[in-house]
């Protein structure tokens, strides 16, 4: 069962708002952005290239549910009133005001939307009527729960997000095991297997790709990163678990199964990061 959107924001007049689409921008997911800094998220919403998009008193903000497999589905991510512009050099940054009024749904509904094509700052009228209020959670929306280690595959900024918010339930569970991984970069479909072992676990040992891109090896990952700088990985890396073990595991038993998959996807050389 659907809501329509006027439900639960009766009194707005449409034509005084923008919507915001905010959606993926080569470098970050907004959703991630959102759950990692509400700082960051208004500057998601601040900031304005050349063209004067939010020319209207209000932005109504949604933000790309990515984890919904449906498309077009959005999480509510607040209404700004748009004070005034401030120039900067080569931009322009809006001055907002978060309406208190809406503030308590903010990160709670879940809102489907028509297909919007490339648009991202649309005039509401134009949308809003078509829009509906899918699922309203008891609490704001913080990210994924832990999927289960045989269905852990995320990209870097994903687990970015998850480190720097310390999930307690990813957390428990990874800085508790031991394991073998898979980087792949998508940019150009390399692969680099890693292994976690030893007392610290894939928590700690994530940790380190999440502070440098390349998690400390001397090795070709390392060189991309060093070259390129941690924003490739964030752009283009992704993690995916291939074997998980208790910590009473001998160490050599992963550190075995580590080399197996380096042969069996071929990460040593041409088409891969490894270079042991």
């Amino acid at each position: 069962m659907t809501i329509p959107l006027r439900t639960f924001f009766p009194s707005l007049n449409y034509k005084e708002h923008k919507i915001h689409f905010a959606c993926w921008n080569q470098h970050s997911q907004p959703l991630d952005v959102f759950i990692r800094s509400h700082k960051e998220w208004q500057d998601w919403n601040a900031w304005r290239g050349k063209r004067d998009d939010f020319n209207r008193r209000y932005i109504f903000s949604l933000i790309d549910f990515y984890p919904e497999p449906k498309a077009n589905t959005w999480l509510f991510g607040g209404i700004w009133e748009v004070l005034s512009s401030t120039n900067i050099p080569d931009s322009t940054a809006y001055n907002l005001s978060l309406l208190e009024e809406h503030e308590h749904l903010i990160g709670k509904l879940k809102i489907e939307a028509p297909a919007i094509g490339r648009a991202r700052r649309c005039l509401m009228e134009a949308y809003a009527d078509d829009m509906s209020i899918v699922e309203l959670f008891k609490e704001v929306y913080t990210g994924e729960r832990f999927p289960g280690f045989d269905n852990l595959s995320l990209s870097f900024s994903s687990m970015e997000t998850i480190f720097l918010t310390q999930r307690l339930d990813w957390k428990t569970a990874l800085e508790n095991t031991k394991g073998v991984y898979l980087i792949t970069d998508k940019k150009n479909g390399k692969k680099y297997v890693g292994a976690a072992y030893g007392k610290d676990g894939l928590w700690s040992r994530w940790q380190a790709y999440l502070l440098t891109g390349h998690g400390g090896h001397s090795d070709e990952l390392t060189k991309l990163i060093l070259t390129e700088g941690i924003e490739y990985a964030r752009e283009y890396f992704s993690l995916t678990l291939l074997e998980y073990r208790s910590m009473r595991t001998d160490d050599e038993v992963v550190i075995r199964r580590e080399n197996f998959w380096k042969e069996a996807l071929h990460t040593r050389g041409t088409f891969g990061y490894n270079r042991n």
